[in-house]
């Protein structure tokens, strides 16, 4: 008598990709989103988008930098900075040539977003995943890039080698084009239109369940889910940030991650904790337009004033970090962000205070340090 095999991950289900959800269950969810979705548009209409290209900038090097963040990809911001203000025909005046690994990611995201509505298919994905591995390596290790995976097995491991955890399988090789043939034409089709939101979910956990790629499958999958909101939404860049709030809830989107994935075809729990997340990335979007505005309106005002571009990056951290920049900068701090001499800080710190671009906090002395003027 043959022995029944019974399937372990999601992909190896009869039925599979025919995922299923209640739609009853994620009616709250849902409503809870899009009445957050509605308010804040109505406080960006409110605030005439005065931050502009400006505020765009911002936001979209913040979903670049935690995209890449949660995979433990650290880029650098400033060069991701230079990147977006030169896709987006912003002054890079102070800022540094961006590198291949920062262009790259800002590239992939802006091509998802802005073309939300082109065909996706194979030759778009490989361009996009080329463009996350200019050098064609993952930290020591040489992949394979722009083409799908060889036939080495796809783990999600975590742990020794010894005490190795294999937290999941994704379907072998030989199954990938086949697979994703079958995702293209899903996406095509938006995934029998269901709500923009919920498609979004579903195309990040299939996509990420495939996972086609050596490397990147995680990133490729949050950039997917922007380009799904951004067809949802029909706006190019949004005024707020999933890939930060996934950031900040990383522990949760593994473990749901993981769960679901080794379930049956029954969705629901991702979905809920899908909209969820989207909600919470909704709510704490007040606070990234509070900064956003502040900062729009900070530069507005030092527009006539020169800034080196030592102090350009000083003020750029100390505005993007808001209340979460500790004690203040420091003569010691602005040497160690611009490799500045004791000297040269001083002098620099000296003509932003001059300038009223910096505030010194009570009880300076010899241990003055300062804020940035908003």
């Amino acid at each position: 008598m043959k022995r029944i095999i019974e399937p372990r991950y999601i992909w190896q289900q009869p039925d599979w990709p025919r995922l299923r959800w209640d739609a009853a269950a994620l009616l709250s969810p849902l409503g809870t989103a899009r009445r957050l979705q509605g308010r804040l548009a109505a406080r960006v209409a409110a605030l005439g988008l005065e931050a502009g290209p400006a505020g765009d900038a911002d936001i979209l090097s913040e979903e670049v930098l935690t995209n890449s963040a949660i995979e433990g990809e650290r880029l650098d911001a400033a060069g991701v900075r230079s990147s977006v203000a030169r896709h987006l025909d912003l002054p890079t005046a102070g800022l540094p040539e961006p590198g291949p690994r920062e262009e790259g990611a800002v590239a992939v995201l802006l091509d998802a977003v802005r073309r939300a509505d082109a065909p996706l298919d194979a030759k778009r994905l490989f361009s996009w995943h080329a463009a996350l591995f200019p050098s064609g390596y993952s930290g020591l290790r040489r992949i394979t890039v722009g083409a799908w995976r060889g036939p080495a097995p796809m783990r999600v491991v975590s742990g020794r080698e010894s005490r190795e955890v294999v937290h999941f399988e994704a379907p072998p090789h030989d199954r990938v084009p086949g697979e994703m043939d079958r995702f293209f034409a899903w996406w095509r089709e938006k995934g029998g239109e269901p709500d923009g939101l919920v498609r979004a979910g579903l195309a990040h956990l299939y996509f990420v369940t495939i996972h086609p790629f050596e490397d990147g499958n995680g990133r490729l999958a949050r950039t997917l889910t922007d380009m799904a909101l951004a067809q949802d939404d029909g706006s190019g860049l949004r005024p707020y940030s999933l890939s930060a709030r996934i950031l900040a809830e990383r522990k949760d989107y593994y473990e749901i991650l993981e769960r679901t994935q080794k379930g049956g075809l029954a969705v629901t729990d991702w979905l809920v904790w899908f909209l969820g997340l989207t909600a919470r990335a909704l709510e704490r979007a007040d606070t990234v337009l509070d900064r956003v505005s502040a900062k729009a309106a900070f530069w507005r005002r030092a527009g006539g004033i020169f800034i080196n571009a030592r102090q350009r990056k000083a003020l750029n951290r100390l505005l993007d970090a808001g209340d979460a920049f500790e004690g203040g900068l420091t003569t010691r701090k602005y040497m160690g962000m611009t490799g500045a001499s004791r000297a040269t800080a001083y002098r620099d710190m000296a003509e932003l205070v001059a300038a009223g671009l910096l505030l010194e906090n009570p009880g300076g002395g010899r241990n003055a340090s300062y804020r940035v003027a908003v």
